[in-house]
């Protein structure tokens, strides 16, 4: 710690109950040695200090050179992917803590082009595979077009088989057809991982991953493609997102990524995939999949960062006291202490509930090693959950924090702005949170409708037929529901999950014969009439899933830093509680009572962390240098000069 942090850091919890580096370890789950090294790395190279006036075209170089700078020192690798895929995503929320930006280019680098040509991609593609880590060949992702996002599988662009010439043809048939937002594309991308309908003759055989070079070693735009820069954005200005077309471009039929699919010279095509031209598009933007992860690790990486800023803060500003003079800091305000330590707990119990995700993910991924007792669709679910989760909680952390630091948080260079900016990006980028949970709902009906098929799971059906049919007060065994009663709280979440689930089916039900006519029917349900119901039963799964990671987590962890866990574990089920309370309360899962009781177990909760949060906040492991916000180090120092606004000079005083 420096100046004024030390002093009132000290003050306010002179003897935490645990130590801060056991935390860090317990967090950090996997990859410690990677993280200790790149958390030094970051800390000590000048290069990674933030800058806020510099113009567009700077501010662009500074994301890649500094992307650069990582890669150059072997933090990522897309090689990762076959050996360590956790590794991945720990690179992403340590780069996300110092430059959103910069991150975003490198889940874009190595997750969705990288990943892409790694796992789709043979023999034949490893000329531009072996120049990814070093940024020698530089790539984009050519997924989401103009008109067609969530629903890219109806996209238009095409790659038609010439067998004359051996090569395919692209082309952009309309304006909604542009490749959109694509990250790397404006200014330094050479490559790019083109999606589009696959024609072999007349025949449509969907959608196909095909690499076509976009810009020469020059940097000059190839014959035939057109780049748009799309300029100006709310935030993240160090990517150079573009919109690109393509006019006859031709690329050799080799440039085909085809580890699953092929078109063999004269024009055969095979595939290894079964199922419909939907199941191929499935196959070929799996690394979507993974990209979630990526998104939700550098969601978890900026909302540590605001955690920290705004709590630090909270710790050394001082203001009206019991005399009435400034000698009280705002941290021990209950405003304070309510608005910010709730997110505190769930910051680290979405945190855990991750790096759990991403070992499943890792574990299902990888050949040869022992797989989870998951299937696929979990994975899905999964990934989905915690991206959008994660996503939605750094908007609400960034924009919690910057109001409770006052006039502070307005400033961009104590960080909160673009936090929120970065924030809109998680909730949108690979996967509108709100379709990632009709996703989940989807997958999780699927499933269920499985398992109630006769003799196919009667334990999972038995469950599904009590919570439909057992009434509440029945379930409550004569239990009010008390904040402090977790194992009930585990039950009753388990309940309000499946007692939503079966409702939306429920109401999903059709009793058409025409096929047409039904399905016409349930489109009109599912997407007209009860969004709110699948939402709802979404984030039902998503909570309880993430509850339960913790729950067996947390009891696997050193005995000296369980007390505290539990405590924001049991705040977090809490306030799962609060936000829900009509639907227990409606379903006689909760008492009056214990609801009436809810708020005190909030309130003493909330008291019993608060002395211990700047010692959690330290737990993340984010040293002052990565932090780098004025308020959260000594900004007494950073106002005794005309500072501009800019960290530099500051960053040269206090590492002097």
């Amino acid at each position: 710690s420096s100046g004024i942090n030390a002093e009132y850091g000290e003050a306010w919890n002179p003897n935490p109950s645990f130590d801060p580096k056991v935390m860090t370890e317990f967090l950090d789950d996997q990859n410690h040695d990677l993280h200790a090294k790149m958390r030094e790395f970051l800390s000590t190279d000048k290069f990674f200090v933030p800058q806020y006036d510099i113009p567009l075209a700077d501010e662009r170089e500074l994301a890649l050179q500094r992307l650069k700078q990582l890669c150059d020192n072997k933090f990522i690798s897309v090689h990762f992917f076959s050996t360590n895929p956790t590794a991945v995503f720990a690179a992403h929320e340590n780069a996300s803590i110092v430059d959103g930006a910069m991150a975003t280019k490198m889940t874009v680098q190595f997750n969705l082009f990288g990943g892409t040509v790694l796992k789709l991609g043979t023999a034949r593609h490893k000329e531009v595979l072996d120049g990814i880590d070093s940024l020698t060949n530089i790539g984009c992702f050519g997924l989401s077009e103009l008109g067609y996002g969530n629903n890219a599988v109806e996209m238009e662009t095409t790659a038609t088989f010439d067998a004359e010439t051996d090569e395919f043809v692209i082309n952009t048939p309309s304006v909604k057809a542009q490749k959109y937002w694509i990250t790397n594309g404006a200014i330094h991308a050479n490559h790019m991982v083109v999606f589009a309908q696959l024609y072999t003759g007349e025949v449509n055989n969907g959608i196909h991953g095909v690499l076509v070079r976009i810009r020469d070693d020059e940097g000059n735009t190839m014959p035939g493609v057109t780049i748009h820069d799309m300029g100006i954005k709310m935030g993240l200005n160090g990517i150079d997102n573009a919109k690109i077309s393509f006019d006859n471009v031709r690329v050799p039929r080799e440039n085909l990524l085809n580890k699953e699919s092929e078109v063999h010279e004269g024009g055969e095509y095979t595939t290894q995939i079964t199922g419909n031209n939907r199941a191929r598009f499935l196959k070929v933007a799996d690394q979507l999949l993974s990209g979630r992860i990526c998104i939700a690790s550098m969601s978890q990486g900026a909302s540590k960062a605001c955690m920290a800023i705004a709590l630090r803060y909270s710790a050394t500003r001082l203001t009206a006291g019991p005399s009435g003079k400034s000698d009280y800091p705002i941290l021990g305000y209950q405003l304070q202490q309510h608005a910010l330590i709730p997110l505190l707990a769930k910051t680290y119990i979405y945190d855990i509930a991750l790096k759990q995700i991403q070992a499943m993910y890792a574990k299902f991924t990888l050949p040869g090693r022992d797989v989870y007792t998951v299937s696929h669709r979990e994975i899905v679910m999964m990934c989905c959950a915690i991206k959008a989760i994660t996503g939605w909680h750094i908007n609400t952390a960034a924009t919690i924090g910057r109001e409770r630091c006052g006039g502070q948080g307005y400033l961009a260079s104590n960080r909160f702005g673009p936090a929120i900016a970065g924030s809109h990006s998680s909730m949108t980028a690979e996967g509108d949170n709100s379709v990632l949970m009709m996703k989940v709902a989807m997958e999780y009906m699927a499933d269920m409708m499985a398992k109630m098929r006769p003799g196919k799971n009667f334990s999972a059906a038995a469950s599904l037929l009590a919570a439909k049919y057992m009434p509440g007060i029945v379930q409550r065994r004569g239990k009010s529901g008390s904040g402090r009663d977790i194992e009930y709280i585990h039950k009753i979440l388990d309940l309000r999950e499946k007692i939503l689930f079966i409702q939306v089916a429920e109401k999903m039900r059709v009793s058409i014969k025409d096929k047409a006519e039904a399905r016409a029917a349930r489109f009109a349900k599912w997407s007209e009439q009860e969004q709110d119901s699948v939402q709802a039963a979404a984030r039902a799964y998503s909570e309880k899933l993430i509850s339960d990671i913790c729950y067996e987590k947390i009891g696997l962890a050193d005995p000296s830093i369980q007390p505290i866990l539990k405590k924001m574990y049991n705040l977090y089920l809490v306030t799962i509680l609060q936000e829900n309370i009509s639907f227990f309360l409606t379903n006689n899962l909760i008492s009056r009572k214990g609801a009436a009781g809810l708020r005190d177990d909030f309130d003493a909760l909330v008291k019993e962390i608060a002395p211990e949060s700047l010692a959690l906040a330290e737990g993340f492991g984010i040293t002052e240098e990565m932090l780098s916000a004025p308020i959260a180090r000594d900004w007494e120092l950073y106002n005794s000069y005309d500072n501009a606004g800019e960290m530099k000079e500051f960053e040269d005083r206090v590492r002097s």
